[in-house]
């Protein structure tokens, strides 16, 4: 049998709603687990006697024949940039370093209110930008594990936790899900609300979701989805039905390989893969086609980095001026090109990323999933550095939605990622797609103890 640590999220919930499974087990396991990984440096902080506390609280409610949440009992990681009330959340930066927020994030709230145990808060680059974070990439310590949700992905790639929170300006959830052998998904801009986030850039933040199945990723999806008022950029579209189509076996997708600029750039094991994976969609019954990028892909890299900066340094501004020397390098590089910013070239740039995302839309109109590799290669063995987001960005900056999904090993034994892109809000579709491929794929995999 397995360990409970072992269980993904769906499984969790539905050993604890049978009674085989006891929300104060499972979370011994994992918190013993976090024990035997403390090597990996995930976490920042993990309030023990408060999990076990939450677990006791979770068992209680049981045994009154309480209603159940579609998560009661089961801990969740956060990556700590996600207000938690009582608990630290620190962005890892010696600036917020003994900050403790007086409320819960809108999605932190939504999970407490599925019956969700909040695990602890994992590490993020600082204030979850470009400066490579402690954590090490559990299937080779000399490879970067991918930022800025490194702590998160590493967490759930291990069995620490089924499931955990991450964010995304540029690729950082579907990037470290890729390099660390999980599933990563990003729904479309302002699907879940920012509130109580600690942002990047208000016009790029996105929460994402990083766990080990399709299932587990529709789950948090399904419990977190909806219109926040307190978020200026939380979107009033209805949220659909995930779980009920996804568990239902879906048909297979109609799928279109991106070979412009993606199968270009990327280095030959990524492309054999790529090509592998896309041929088995087609091989198992996928309708499946290319297409080319449109011209407003041209400048969508130089707009997001100019949105980006403007953004980042806007709200760092008053603390910058006064800490300068708290920033790390890449942090500080960032903050000191936006403030030299002239507005005009950010309006621009907003209007450039407007006509890339018309264009988008466009292009996943009628239900097709665009696939591309989710990186141009494995996680590098460079520890100064989280990994390149030139093929998350695009998908970022226009407001798609993106999933990861794991495609195999490379020759040294490190994780592929294949990316799928639907259209907005649509993430039933999506996950619908990636459910199907997941399946026709075959590739769960696990870093080597």
């Amino acid at each position: 049998m397995a360990e409970a640590y072992e269980l993904s999220l769906s499984e969790s919930a539905q050993e604890i709603a049978s009674g085989r499974l006891s929300p104060v087990e499972l979370s011994q396991s994992l918190l013993g687990r976090i024990d035997a990984k403390e090597n990996l440096q995930a976490w920042v902080t993990v309030d023990r006697e408060e999990v076990l506390g939450a677990a006791s609280r979770a068992e209680e409610a049981i045994g009154k024949g309480e209603s159940l949440g579609a998560l009661h009992g089961v801990p969740i990681g956060l990556k700590d940039i996600f207000y938690t009330a009582g608990m630290k959340t620190t962005a890892c930066s010696p600036l917020y370093s003994d900050f403790v927020p007086e409320y819960d994030a809108t999605v932190v709230a939504k999970l407490k209110e599925a019956g969700a145990i909040v695990l602890g808060k994992a590490v993020t680059t600082e204030f979850a930008t470009a400066d490579p974070s402690p954590t090490l990439n559990p299937w080779n310590h000399a490879h970067t594990p991918g930022g800025s949700s490194s702590g998160s992905a590493v967490a759930v790639a291990t069995s620490m936790c089924a499931g955990a929170l991450g964010s995304q300006t540029g690729g950082s959830t579907c990037r470290p899900a890729s390099y660390n052998g999980i599933v990563g998904l990003k729904p479309t801009y302002g699907r879940l609300s920012k509130y109580g986030v600690i942002p990047a850039s208000w016009s790029l933040d996105t929460v994402g979701i990083l766990v080990r199945d399709v299932i587990d990723a529709t789950l948090m999806l399904q419990v977190m989805a909806g219109y926040d008022p307190n978020d200026p950029s939380s979107a009033h579209e209805p949220v659909q039905d995930y779980v009920g189509p996804v568990a239902n076996y879906p048909m297979a997708p109609r799928v279109r390989l991106i070979r412009q600029h993606f199968l270009e750039v990327c280095d030959d094991e990524t492309r054999a893969n790529t090509e592998w994976a896309f041929d088995k969609f087609a091989d198992l019954g996928c309708e499946a086609d290319e297409v080319g990028l449109p011209a407003s892909f041209d400048t969508c890299y130089s707009a997001h980095r100019v949105v980006m900066d403007v953004e980042c340094a806007t709200f760092h501004e008053e603390l910058f001026r006064q800490h300068p020397d708290q920033y790390g390098p890449k942090l500080r590089s960032t903050i000191e090109s936006g403030m030299l910013m002239p507005g005009v070239r950010y309006l621009q740039a907003q209007r450039m990323r407007s006509a890339f995302a018309r264009d988008m839309r466009e292009l996943v109109a009628g239900g097709a999933i665009l696939v591309t590799p989710t990186t141009p290669a494995v996680a590098p063995r460079d520890l100064g550095t989280t990994g390149d987001p030139v093929f998350q960005s695009p998908w970022t900056s226009c407001g798609l939605p993106t999933i990861t999904l794991p495609s195999g090993l490379n020759a040294d034994g490190l994780p592929f990622g294949v990316q799928l892109i639907g259209a907005p809000f649509r993430e039933d579709e999506l996950l619908c797609a990636a459910r199907w491929c997941e399946a026709a794929l075959r590739q769960s995999l696990r870093p080597p103890e």
